[in-house]
């Protein structure tokens, strides 16, 4: 009968609270555990299907061994111990999970395979102990209410349905809200201080209650204001790091005074920058060769230029130095990318640069205007967005250019491995009738190009124009980059058509970095 008088129990909305705080704390600890690989191991496909399998693996151990616990001790002390160790462990991840994630970065330098590995797999371990609390709470919570079998399926539903709207609050806080103004590893500080306030609720007043909430308060307190502390990666150079909706990024800045983008796990640079000069070498140059596939194109007659990924506008500032007078809209998804680029990398400063924080394919749906070059670059290294990757979005490409207009989309590869740049090639000619390629020197990048209209040969007027160019005086890189594109011709085979309906540009991505990374290497 004891059991009976305890508050949890007398009132069902109190467990239907439980198991609401409950349902947010997974929650949040799942995306705020994709966060925490992401920013040291890339937001792909296979992190998330890694963090999001494994958890529900730990969950479903948690519900088997939570109902046999339940059923054993049906007392709501043993639940309230069951929270604080949760609540504990997920406290000690990001402290634990430091040394690993630096080791996981040195890994990732040297492209040491093992322990990259090895790294990931000990991170996600991690999770097994919380995640596995946390999933035994439900079963505990359904033996502890339910004073009568003819109302179990009642009872039971309640308490998955307060669970469940607690995990749809969990996800839009913790992406939306936590990570973005207190960072991944206080995220998890917070659910496992709220989880572990849950437990202590739960423990009879006496010395382990007592003890318990000093180990708590104590633990809490010293994770917020010292565990948590310093940059969430070593990385030589950092200027700046915020973590946002979207993504973690950090603003490094070299000895010479350059400044790189980065975002999460910085494999790849967005953008590059420097107070007094115009970065110009690189892939970003050769999408400005785009216009000159076309034997009549000169600068002048480029005057608008979209770009789907602006980032820190370096692609913009080039557009701006090289054609006159140039129109230039840029669209970029994450606000917090924007703002980076205003502080650091001189965004407000590009000429006629218009700035729209949206989707790239959702703002030029949007727009009415046509344009003489659309760059496309919206990257996660080294992932493109599967929907700025298919027929339907190519045609829209095509509708928003002007009647002589071109695209350029910039494509990652290995040096012999090129699956994705024909299967973005073979996409581009159902909707274009020229679809040209070059192989960006000293890099694994190709750029595509394709018109609107059809030309003979845009090997030839690319030679033709970078003569002309040089002879014009227009700007050097620009010619350079002309140049290039004459001189690096990619060979595009076939390969199959990206739809909405079908676009695995993920899949095909992953099975060229792992070919790559089980290839054998030659030794030094």
């Amino acid at each position: 009968m004891a059991r009976r008088t305890h508050f949890l129990l007398r009132s069902p909305r109190l467990a239907l609270l439980w198991a609401f705080l409950a349902g947010w704390v997974t929650l949040v600890v799942e995306l705020a555990a994709g966060r925490l690989l992401g920013q040291h191991f890339g937001t792909t496909n296979i992190v998330w299907a890694t963090v999001i399998g494994l958890i529900l693996l730990y969950l479903s151990a948690g519900y088997t061994w939570g109902g046999r616990l339940a059923d054993a001790r049906p007392r709501p002390v043993y639940l309230g111990r069951t929270l604080l160790a949760a609540g504990l462990a997920l406290l000690a991840v990001p402290v634990v999970a430091r040394p690993l994630l630096l080791w996981a970065d040195a890994a990732f330098a040297r492209w040491a395979v093992g322990v990259l590995a090895a790294a990931f797999v000990a991170v996600l371990a991690l999770f097994a102990l919380p995640v596995t609390l946390l999933g035994m709470v439900a079963p505990f919570l359904i033996r502890l209410t339910l004073d009568d079998a003819t109302h179990a399926g009642r009872v039971s539903g309640r308490l998955y349905a307060a669970s469940t709207w607690g995990s749809v609050l969990g996800s839009f806080s913790a992406v939306l809200l936590l990570i973005p103004l207190v960072g991944t590893p206080r995220t998890f500080a917070l659910a496992g201080t709220v989880a572990g306030l849950l437990g202590w609720a739960l423990l009879p007043r006496g010395r382990e209650r007592l003890w318990w909430g000093l180990a708590l308060l104590l633990a809490a307190g010293w994770v917020w204001a010292v565990g948590t502390r310093g940059p969430l990666k070593a990385t030589p150079g950092l200027l700046y790091e915020d973590e946002s909706a979207y993504n973690y990024i950090q603003v490094v800045e070299t000895p010479d005074g350059w400044r790189w983008l980065l975002l999460n796990e910085g494999q790849g640079v967005q953008s590059v920058y420097h107070p007094r000069l115009i970065a110009l070498g690189g892939t970003w140059v050769h999408f400005q060769a785009a216009p000159f596939i076309r034997a009549t194109a000169t600068p002048a007659s480029v005057r608008r230029v979209a770009i789907v990924g602006l980032a820190g506008g370096t692609a913009a500032r080039q557009a701006a130095a090289f054609f006159p007078g140039v129109q230039v809209d840029g669209w970029e998804l994450d606000p917090a990318v924007v703002a980076v680029g205003r502080r650091f990398f001189g965004l407000d400063a590009v000429p006629n640069l218009r700035v729209w924080v949206d989707d790239g394919r959702r703002g030029l749906r949007r727009t009415d205007a046509r344009y003489d070059l659309i760059i496309l670059d919206a990257y996660r290294p080294p992932y493109i967005p599967p929907h700025l990757t298919t027929v339907e979005f190519f045609a829209l490409v095509r509708q928003r250019l002007a009647p002589q207009g071109v695209v350029a989309l910039n494509v990652g590869r290995t040096p012999d491995d090129r699956r994705l740049v024909d299967a973005l090639a073979a996409t581009l000619r159902q909707v274009f009738p020229t679809v040209y390629g070059m192989d960006v020197p000293g890099s694994w990048n190709t750029i595509l190009y394709a018109a609107a209209a059809p030309l003979p040969d845009p090997r030839a007027a690319l030679q033709a124009q970078a003569q002309a160019l040089d002879a014009q005086g227009a700007h050097p890189w620009l010619v350079r980059a002309v140049a290039n594109a004459a001189a690096y011709p990619a060979a595009l085979a076939a390969g199959p058509v990206f739809t909405d309906d079908r676009a695995p540009v993920d899949l095909l991505t992953d099975a060229i970095a792992l070919r790559y990374l089980l290839a054998p290497k030659p030794h030094p």
